[in-house]
């Protein structure tokens, strides 16, 4: 049987969530097309740290291409920490307040269409019903005028005290952020673009693009965004080639590809051209670090999706992500719990017992004195709350189907979207430091 015509056949027997789809769809990925010069200046504002309050963190560090987009950490340091991925400290003239409490998201193929549900929960999507056609966490409250959800959702990190925002009345940014005051006059987001526009290079690249008005917020974003679709759009890897039809895989990834979309089930979820279904299931995921909670709280579970949708049902569920490139973007799981794909794999083969077995010593976390990383796995009432929730049910594979699919897994990654198109900037405009 011809590649292309087994693999149609794989995927619609295999894999009902993409067999509703036609094989054409699943093809053809969709990438809104994306100006030059737009890209250009999108990828310097990403790498310059004048968009956080302190203007010490830039996107890049906690999403850079050395690290595949992510930064190789479970949980990462924001605002107060010094350095790229494993190597990030605390500084002790800025010491952080917090572990930013979710592991960093790889940002291949964001752009695509398909792309419509951000942030681990989810809580920024496209809803048609909603002004902008973006729901978000800010209500009513939300700026319009972003060009996509995906613009939308590059600019909420600047918005987090622990990520980019900064600590209690550290700068004009932060102290803002405390009140509450974020996209209205005189917000934080105001602040920022007043920043930008006042440095000529940047004041002049979008009067070039957009005339003489003044410079907005979602102007900014909207060429971020712009970037990151660009310089991160991974379709062109093995299995995209085998897909088309002009390459074959090795004999191992085909045993993996015929286990991941059949025995292993692993397309259940992970459907679609982009292996996900962009969903949200509970899979009861270790629970590691501060967990996602308000500054007056002192617990420290993740309650996933529920925290956004306030429906029991959906406690403990966390999106499922993409699986392109995924060899290179440990740790894994929203709170980053495991380091290595087998055992991320082998936590699929039975949530539960794996969530009560958990070694924390694969934790991947920057010294952060006084962090209070174990409470939730040595609480058994929250821990029996996650059990729960689970609804994957157990199965059984060999250690060689495990490296069968980590083989296939492997044929997900496209060596020109690790790269990048762009790369790093040599420079920003604001003439801060650069991360390397």
């Amino acid at each position: 049987m011809p590649r292309g015509a087994y693999f149609v056949m794989l995927m619609v027997l295999m894999a009902p969530a993409v067999g509703a789809q036609s094989f054409g769809e699943m093809e053809r990925a969709q990438f809104p097309a994306v100006d030059e010069a737009r890209v250009k200046l999108g990828q310097l504002l990403f790498y310059d740290p004048i968009l956080s309050g302190s203007k010490t963190v830039s996107c890049a560090t906690c999403h850079h291409p050395n690290l595949a987009t992510a930064d190789g950490v479970s949980l990462s340091l924001g605002d107060g920490g010094v350095g790229l991925g494993p190597e990030r400290r605390a500084d002790a003239d800025n010491y952080p307040e917090e572990r930013i409490p979710r592991n960093s998201p790889a940002l291949f193929n964001l752009g695509a269409t398909e792309f419509t549900r951000f942030f681990h929960d989810g809580r920024l999507e496209a809803d048609p019903d909603r002004p902008n056609g973006i729901r978000t966490p800010l209500g009513e409250d939300m700026a319009l005028g972003f060009a996509s959800v995906l613009s939308a959702q590059a600019m909420f990190p600047v918005l987090s005290p622990d990520e980019m925002a900064g600590h209690y009345s550290e700068t004009d940014v932060s102290k803002v952020v405390r009140l509450g005051r974020l996209t209205h006059d005189g917000g934080a987001w105001g602040i920022i673009s007043d920043r930008v526009a006042g440095i000529p290079a940047y004041a002049d690249a979008f009067a070039a693009l957009n005339g003489a008005r003044p410079v907005t917020f979602t102007d900014i974003s909207d060429v971020i965004a712009d970037f990151i679709a660009f310089e991160w759009r991974a379709d062109g890897s093995p299995f995209d080639q085998f897909v088309a039809g002009e390459t074959g895989l090795t004999s191992q990834q085909t045993a993996g590809l015929e286990l991941f979309y059949g025995k292993a089930a692993c397309a259940d979820c992970h459907s679609g051209r982009f292996q996900t279904d962009h969903d949200f299931h509970a899979i009861a995921m270790p629970q590691i670090g501060p967990g996602k909670k308000s500054r007056f709280e002192d617990h420290f579970r993740d309650e996933g999706r529920a925290l956004v949708t306030g429906r029991s049902e959906d406690a403990y569920k966390f999106r499922t992500p993409s699986l392109r490139n995924v060899t290179q973007t440990a740790p894994y799981g929203h709170s980053g719990a495991y380091s290595s794909l087998d055992a991320v794999i082998r936590h699929h083969l039975d949530p539960v017992a794996s969530l009560n077995a958990f070694d924390k010593t694969q934790v991947i976390l920057p010294d952060l004195e006084g962090a209070e990383d174990w409470e939730v796995l040595e609480d058994p009432a929250e821990m029996a709350r996650i059990a729960a929730a689970n609804t994957l049910a157990p199965r059984v594979l060999s250690d060689d189907e495990i490296s069968d699919l980590i083989a296939f897994l492997g044929a997900l990654t496209d060596p020109v979207s690790l790269e990048g198109r762009l790369g790093i900037p040599a420079s920003v405009p604001s003439g801060l430091p650069v991360e390397r």
